[in-house]
This record gives structure tokens, sequence and C-alpha cells, in this order.
């Protein structure tokens, strides 16, 4: 799962992955993560991105989903739009870097596998007004 976090610019949070990762080291990514076992889902997603960036967020919506095949496993992605509700920007030792980026901009960036098509059709809505 992963949180479209907004701010009130309506620039979305870029995350760039560290070495302290096994894949996809250096791309861009939205923040989110993994659920633990029977942690409900906006729960998880919540506390991902508080794990990542320090930030609090509120859900506001669904972003949508995409898929990435990996060679030990298939993962369904689902994406969340959030806005931030408190806290500072932090990074955990997950990644590197982070930039707030303009929507319309996240595609000259080297986006993490099965990002980038997500993010070009979401931009592509959210210009749109769909």
């Amino acid at each position: 799962m992963r949180a479209v976090v907004l701010n009130p610019k309506g620039h979305c949070l870029l995350l760039q992955r560290s070495n302290a990762n096994r894949s996809f080291v250096g791309t861009w990514e939205w923040p989110g993560g993994k659920a633990e076992d029977y942690e409900a889902f906006d729960t998880a997603v919540r506390r991902e991105v508080r794990e990542e960036t320090g930030l609090e967020i509120v859900l506001t919506g669904v972003a949508g989903a995409f898929q990435i095949e990996m060679s030990q496993r298939h993962l369904v992605v689902l994406c969340m739009e959030a806005t931030i509700a408190g806290g500072t920007l932090r990074l955990s030792e997950e990644h590197d870097k982070s930039a707030w980026v303009p929507l319309s901009e996240i595609l000259q960036w080297n986006l993490a596998d099965g990002l980038r098509e997500f993010a070009k059709g979401y931009v592509e809505r959210i210009t749109k007004g769909v």
C-alpha cells in the first residue's frame, strides 16, 4: 500500500529508496509498505507513513491500485490519497531523500517499478477532474 500525500500546494511527497532496501534502490516512490497480520488497512497506511516520514496523515480517498511482478511474488499495491495532519518530515533508513513534487512533474522522476504507469493514469484522471 502507498499514500499519495499531498501538501497544501497540491504537491505529492516522493521518497528515494536507500541501500537498506533489497529492491528498487535509488528509485522514487510514495511512502507506504505492508500491513502487519490482522492490522486494519487504514491503520497500516497511517503507521507506515509515520514510520517512514514522521508525518501524521488523514486518508481522503482511494487513488487506485497497480501490480508488480517480482521473481518470487506478485504484489498488488493499493494507493490512498492523504493530507498532512501533523508531524515533522524526517526519513527512516529506508529512504535517502524526499521531495515535494507537483503531480504534473512526477513522470520526470525515476519511479519504482509499477508506479510509473499507475502515476501516468492517475495524473491524467486528476488533471481532467475525473
